[in-house]
């Protein structure tokens, strides 16, 4: 089967969407099917680089690393349309969607899209009222996933929401994948020990470890101020901040004005490839977020052998089994309280490091290829009615051909959001 991925975050963005694009078109390919990708340049330049074509874009300042494309009529579409693809898997609803669209209207075939970001939590990077926002995306994200034959969510609570926005393409639940492969090394305890020293940690203390974007809606400064309860300070517990983000001042801030700096440690950005050894610094993964779809780093973390320690949020109910490979909290109380007991035992931490490993074998590239594999073949079987309609009288195309911004975005806006 020939298959077209068409995303906006791709090899220059270290985020789950790029993880699960690379993940998924590597399993793919291994399966002995025919990927290709359509993502976004980082440069004014459009170019292809062996099945990856990257169309020319700017930055938009919205969000960090995102970016916008000027380019709707790129020449290298007609590469694509050449090739033509069997289905195109549709991973972001902004830039290259409107690709997608147009490759599948020209060439007849279906998309399949994979709603990866609950974008009502996001609210606050692009309008001031959180109603009004959520109001916004409920439109924006039926609009678009009602132009798609089938959508992929991750999880339970992903396609509930999508259900209450009023999307009525099918959906289908499936869990993105891994490859598990590249955190079953161990890190020997001398390597362990080198990275507990340049972080002066003591070799014998209890470390809990998040890692991701520090951005506001992953509620780290939650963590960090939990870090200054009496009974958190008696474990002697150690808190290790892996990642970067537009967050990392302000929360870098709170830690010293907590008088924190000895217990609370920031890595910044770690190499993909370092990242398994900086999971296993630590004893448990923690996380405070209630924004995920599903949290790749969950699945990560349990791949390097660690119980997990999650605010109680839906996106875990078929991941975390509370006393089984885990906990779960909702306050501060409950968070305490459950480090007390992940600390005061220490067979049993151990025990719910090997149940996590156990549970993070579910969650293989080959079941996350194989299900999408069969999402695909059902569409092409039983192809859903299309609701979308790119057939243009002459003087329309015209029309088109002078719009140089995404959907007509009036100059004023578009410079504002990109600087252009």
């Amino acid at each position: 089967m020939k298959i077209l991925i068409t995303t906006d975050a791709y090899d220059a963005m270290v985020n789950g969407v790029a993880i699960s694009v690379k993940t998924l078109s590597s399993a793919l390919n291994e399966a002995g099917h025919e990927v290709r990708i359509l993502t976004l340049s980082q440069t004014l330049h459009s170019y292809q680089d062996g099945d990856v074509y990257y169309i020319r874009s700017v930055p938009l300042k919205i969000y960090p690393d995102a970016r916008a494309t000027l380019s709707f009529h790129n020449s290298l579409l007609d590469d694509i349309l050449e090739w033509q693809p069997d289905v195109i898997h549709s991973q972001c609803e902004f830039f290259t969607f409107v690709f997608a669209q147009r490759i599948a209207k020209q060439l007849h075939i279906p998309i399949v899209h994979t709603y990866h970001t609950l974008y009502e939590y996001y609210t606050h990077y692009f309008c001031p009222s959180k109603t009004l926002g959520r109001k916004v995306v409920a439109m924006g994200s039926r609009w678009i996933c009602n132009r798609t034959d089938a959508v992929i969510a991750p999880t339970q609570k992903t396609a509930k929401i999508l259900e209450g926005y009023g999307v009525s393409s099918p959906i289908q639940v499936i869990p993105t994948g891994l490859s598990l492969e590249r955190f079953r090394p161990q890190t020997d305890v001398h390597s362990r020990l080198e990275l507990r020293a340049c972080l002066h940690i003591p070799d014998n203390a209890p470390v809990i470890v998040t890692l991701g974007r520090l951005a506001r809606e992953k509620n780290i400064d939650f963590l960090i101020q939990q870090m200054n309860h009496p009974k958190i300070q008696e474990l002697g517990l150690h808190l290790v901040i892996v990642g970067d983000g537009p967050d990392r001042e302000r929360l870098e801030t709170l830690m010293h004005d907590l008088n924190l700096s000895e217990t609370v440690h920031f890595t910044g950005m770690v190499a993909p490839e370092d990242v398994a050894q900086y999971y296993r610094l630590g004893d448990v993964f923690v996380s405070a977020s209630s924004s995920e779809t599903q949290g790749l780093t969950y699945i990560e973390a349990m791949a390097c052998e660690l119980p997990l320690l999650c605010f109680q949020d839906s996106c875990l109910e078929s991941v975390l089994i509370s006393g089984f490979n885990g906990f779960f909290f909702q306050d501060d109380d409950s968070f305490v309280a459950s480090c007390c007991k992940l600390f005061g035992n220490h067979h049993g931490l151990k025990s719910m490091g090997q149940n996590a490993l156990q549970t993070a074998s579910q969650f293989s590239k080959e079941t996350f290829a194989h299900r999408a594999l069969q999402t695909y073949r059902d569409i092409m079987i039983h192809p859903q009615e299309t609701h979308w309609d790119f057939s243009y009288t002459h003087a329309d195309r015209k029309e088109r051909r002078k719009c140089t911004r995404f959907a007509c975005i009036p100059k004023q806006i578009w410079h504002k959001v990109t600087g252009y």
